[in-house]
């Protein structure tokens, strides 16, 4: 009779522990924190590349074209929301870890953590020696963010993801987290879902092991996360499949144009029923989890912001280069010169090697100046489509220039404003998919000290990379999203 008592709490007790896998999906439910103001300043997606110097190359390239290879996006997860729990080692040790769409590999802080590396030591740490499945590598490796850097070295164990056991997985101990960001990170680490083609190392990634160990029966894993602030539960990973009762209606299906991010083709942007008339042929996307926001070049973001009634610092070089240039540029793009030359013709937007040293005050100035021309042109060409005047064109581009991002790059709302806002709305494989006022406004704070944010955030990736658009969780938030490796395609439906 003991006996069976004890298999009885033993199978109660792994019910509980474990998700529900009858159906042959594997849960990871995930907690979710609120964002504050500064987290949102801290975490804005970084305006910049990071290139690799030689030596060990650990930094994520895009593969094809060599041209291409260490660009890499730069993101600062402090401002992250999500995370769920993973554990590593035999019996298990337990990490709480952002599952990131935009990166491809596991990493978790290491006991062997230098002695004054306080964001190492505040958080969950790796003991290789107390796990029976450990395997030494050894391999050295630095991952660069935009918030900082950790490095560490790789090393083999099982990891336990929503019940199964991933076993032998290559991650990274770090031993070194060089960031404030870090050290104030709820998180312990991070777990990679993207693909190979920019995982650090050349590590298997630990979805790619799921499906090559055979523990799922489909190769889709997709989201579902929660933005009621109030709620208990913050979303759920699943991990083989999709839950019906996690969307509304059918998916619309993309497919990845370029393996690495989970990179898709992205159509026109509205704001209300205007078009922003940047994405019309067409724009790069990647859907990435590990964002909070959601990101794209300065020009439009601008223009996004100035129809919701957003506004940033008011920018003198904005109304400066309106004064000087806007009849230049508008009679350049009247004498149908291309609009991606127009900002070079004039001077603003200057490529190539430059002689002489330039102060970091000269370059940064160089930079706004450039952005704010390239806002211009498209807010001009669109206009000029529609056979608007050009006192009332510039009339709006003077407008336009008190919502240019300030330079912490937030975007304030009037929050009594937010019922008469216009949605926005992005096309994705021939579809509408619009954001509501209340999902693409975030609120942080209480009572007095309540401020309403934009929830669209300016970034500039150059080319050839970029322009890239980051459907981050300001997105998934409001829409299901499915990651289908087998066929290569991403699904998007209305979130339940």
């Amino acid at each position: 009779m003991m006996l069976i008592r004890q298999a009885i709490c033993v199978c109660l007790l792994a019910t509980f522990l474990h998700p529900i896998t009858s159906s042959g999906l594997f849960r990871v439910g995930l907690k979710k924190r609120r964002l504050e103001l500064d987290d949102i300043r801290t975490g804005r997606v970084i305006r910049k590349l990071k290139h690799s110097q030689g030596g060990l190359a650990c930094y994520p390239t895009l593969g094809g074209d060599s041209s291409q290879e260490n660009q890499v996006i730069l993101k600062n997860y402090l401002d992250a929301q999500y995370y769920g729990v993973i554990g590593i080692g035999t019996p298990s040790q337990e990490f709480e870890v952002i599952f990131d769409t935009g990166s491809s590999n596991l990493w978790v802080p290491s006991i062997h953590c230098k002695f004054l590396d306080l964001a190492c030591w505040v958080h969950h740490k790796y003991k290789s020696s107390k796990s029976k499945t450990y395997t030494k590598n050894g391999k050295p490796c630095t991952i660069t963010y935009g918030s900082g850097s950790i490095s560490g070295f790789f090393s083999q164990d099982n990891v336990e993801v929503g019940g199964l056991v991933v076993k032998d997985q290559e991650f990274i101990e770090a031993t070194h987290e060089g960031s404030l960001s870090f050290l104030l990170a709820k998180f312990d680490g991070l777990f990679g879902l993207g693909f190979q083609e920019i995982s650090e190392g050349n590590a298997v990634p630990v979805w790619d092991n799921m499906v090559g160990q055979e523990l799922v029966k489909e190769k889709v894993f997709s989201f579902w996360l929660n933005r009621d602030a109030d709620a208990e539960t913050g979303g759920e990973i699943v991990f083989g499949g999709v839950d019906p009762a996690h969307f509304k209606g059918n998916h619309t299906y993309v497919p990845v144009t370029r393996k690495g991010y989970w990179q898709f083709n992205m159509g026109d942007i509205f704001v209300g029923d205007n078009s922003t008339g940047f994405c019309e042929q067409g724009c790069d996307a990647i859907m990435d989890s590990g964002t909070s926001l959601l990101a794209g070049p300065t020009t439009v973001i601008t223009q996004i912001n100035h129809g919701i009634g957003a506004t940033g610092v008011v920018s003198a070089e904005c109304k400066i280069v309106v004064s000087q240039y806007g009849e230049m540029i508008w009679d350049l793009l009247v004498s149908k010169v291309l609009p991606s030359l127009v900002c070079k013709e004039i001077g603003l937007c200057v490529f190539g090697k430059q002689t002489g040293v330039k102060s970091v005050v000269e370059q940064e100035g160089s930079s706004v100046l450039c952005k704010v021309c390239e806002m211009a042109v498209v807010w001009v060409e669109t206009r000029l489509k529609q056979k608007e005047t050009k006192e009332k064109v510039f009339e709006d581009l003077n407008k336009l220039c008190e919502s240019f991002p300030s330079p912490a790059g937030e975007s304030i709302i009037d929050c009594n404003n937010i019922q008469n806002m216009p949605n926005v709305t992005f096309t994705i494989g021939g579809n509408p998919f619009s954001l509501t006022p209340q999902q693409y406004i975030l609120k942080t704070g209480v009572g007095y000290a309540e401020t309403c944010i934009s929830g669209f955030s300016a970034y500039d990736l150059p080319p050839p990379t970029g322009p890239l658009w980051i459907l981050g969780d300001v997105f998934m938030g409001a829409y299901h999203t499915v990651f289908d490796s087998g066929n290569l395609q991403i699904g998007i439906a209305k979130n339940a």
